[in-house]
């Protein structure tokens, strides 16, 4: 069985249209000034209206923002960024076109936690499940380039299998999420696989773990500094 994930909002479609208008205005790498009036204008909103978006947005952290005169200085948070970067994914699915997703890197020596983890029965079962294989009992560690690193909120917008919390007679071990991958690597390619992501971790997020039945680095003869490409899949 495969659990497919949907991402909900907690803005309604006027405030989704605010902090568009906002990334508009300001793009993705700095501040800029914008008055409530003239956001108002913008989107036809009374300038009341407008301050209350922008205080809401903020609340949510959508958006940061710094009293500057009668202008505010304006930010859209790495939040705000994710939200509409899922809106932006379902409306090229709803055209009908690939999102052409793909993560590029380098393979990197791991600390060896994920060959634990991956292993224990309460993820195995899961894994074979809704996966249809059980993991080669290790991960493969992938350090993105700065390209990659920049697009690595976008992962959060693609289907995803969900892993659930179990317990055992000690403890608690938590959730995960599962984005189907194709591993390239010159000239090879690997798949089924999977992006494993934690939903609670501390891990570097420029470092993405894959999982697969075989082990990766010999399929795809790889060694430590051998350049790998993840295609998500939908």
């Amino acid at each position: 069985m495969t659990v497919t994930t949907t991402h909900s909002t907690d803005i309604d479609a006027e405030r989704l249209a605010t902090l568009k208008q906002l990334a508009l205005v300001a793009g993705f790498d700095g501040h800029t000034a914008v008055s409530a009036t003239e956001l108002g204008d913008r989107l036809d909103l009374s300038t009341a209206t407008a301050r209350a978006h922008l205080r809401d947005l903020a609340d949510r952290d959508y958006v940061a923002r710094a009293a500057g005169g009668t202008d505010q200085h304006v930010h859209v948070t790495a939040s705000g960024r994710r939200l509409l970067a899922r809106e932006y994914d379902q409306y090229r699915r709803l055209f009908g076109e690939r999102s052409g997703l793909a993560f590029e890197g380098v393979v990197e020596d791991g600390m060896g936690e994920g060959q634990h983890y991956i292993s224990l029965p309460g993820y195995v079962e899961q894994f074979e499940e809704r996966l249809g294989y059980v993991p080669y009992p290790g991960t493969l560690n992938v350090r993105l380039d700065e390209r990659s690193a920049r697009e690595r909120d976008r992962l959060a917008t693609a289907t995803a299998v969900a892993i659930d919390a179990w317990s055992d007679d000690e403890r608690t071990y938590g959730s995960a999420t599962c984005y189907p991958v194709v591993v390239e690597a010159d000239g090879l390619t690997e798949g089924p696989a999977h992006v494993l992501v934690p939903d609670r971790t501390h891990h570097d997020p420029d470092l993405l773990e894959v999982i697969a039945p075989t082990k990766l680095r010999t399929s795809l003869e790889l060694t430590d500094g051998s350049e790998v490409r993840l295609e998500v899949l939908e």
